[in-house]
């Protein structure tokens, strides 16, 4: 029988999909720190009302918040935004794509912090599947991005590959860090523990990266407000994604999670050959049978 946290990551992985398609379509109306604003925005009323409506609708009587559940949804929300922010600054950098391919490695990134914080253990087939899959989402990267193996490995050294690593610790620390806050929050009800925990980790992002709007670029706040239709397509897309994360943090580990997540790639890499017909390198090729590959490896050992 499939275990219910993988439909539930591929749901994920689809809603974050069409999300990221969302914000680029907002790029142009919005700064790319408004667009990333957009989906906290617009996502924490709706979160906010899923919450209620499975307390007061389906009768699940809201979680007991700690201390510790508190840091962890603090510290979560504020190291996917660092990353965010780390992945925003790489842009700006003539050399990034190299950087870009190093930020990538989140999914070791949550396997190593998973075991440090959490205690987390992985099972030796899980643990090549998420070597795998790394090494398929380096060489799908190198595909699109037009590298080779010898300036990826050249360019080790170079300020971009430490921005790009630092982004993926940080990204890989958020899904950590929110699942320690649900398990902090010990509630039975895995359901009503993602819902109550997603509030409060987007209400959170939200004030603090509000905050740095108002204070640096204070426009862009009324253009999220203005552009409304677009940025609450963001928003919602993004809160059934963050559902879906949620959710299957409180039911699997979150290397597992995010490795199987990886599938988003696999959605990506569809749209763009069968739909939007574009050329492929033989790197995409192999990166994707590789990720798939080790998706499938994933699935079986879990």
């Amino acid at each position: 029988m499939l275990e219910l946290w993988i439909p539930i990551t591929i749901a994920a992985a689809f809603f974050q999909n069409l999300r990221s398609a969302l914000q680029k379509h907002i790029k142009g109306r919005l700064s790319t720190v408004g667009a990333a604003y957009a989906r906290f925005f617009y996502a924490w009323p709706l979160a906010v009302a899923y919450a209620a409506g499975l307390n007061l609708l389906g009768g699940y009587p809201l979680p007991s918040p700690n201390l510790t559940f508190l840091a962890y949804c603090t510290l979560g929300g504020m190291t996917q935004i660092l990353f965010t922010v780390l992945l925003l600054w790489m842009f700006s950098f003539k050399s990034f794509a190299v950087g870009t391919t190093f930020s990538k490695l989140e999914v070791i990134m949550v396997a190593l912090l998973g075991a440090v914080l959490l205690g987390d253990g992985l099972s030796y087939p899980a643990m090549l599947a998420i070597v795998i899959s790394a090494f398929g989402v380096v060489a799908l990267s190198i595909g699109q991005s037009k590298l080779t193996w010898a300036s990826l490995m050249s360019g080790l050294a170079e300020k971009t590959t430490l921005i790009g690593l630092a982004s993926a610790a940080f990204l890989g620390a958020s899904s950590v860090l929110y699942r320690g806050a649900l398990l902090a929050l010990g509630d039975d009800n895995f359901v009503m523990a993602a819902a109550y925990a997603l509030s409060i980790s987007l209400i959170i992002q939200t004030v603090i990266m509000g905050t740095y709007i108002v204070w640096r670029e204070p426009g862009e706040f009324t253009r999220v407000i203005r552009n409304w239709r677009w940025a609450g397509a963001v928003g919602v897309a993004g809160m059934m994604a963050s559902v879906a994360w949620f959710t299957a943090f409180t039911l699997q580990n979150a290397a597992y999670v995010r490795a199987l997540g990886q599938i988003e790639l696999v959605f990506t890499f569809l749209a763009a050959t069968l739909i939007f017909r574009e050329k492929v390198e033989r790197a995409e090729v192999i990166g994707i049978i590789l990720i798939a590959g080790a998706i499938l490896l994933l699935v079986l050992a879990a």
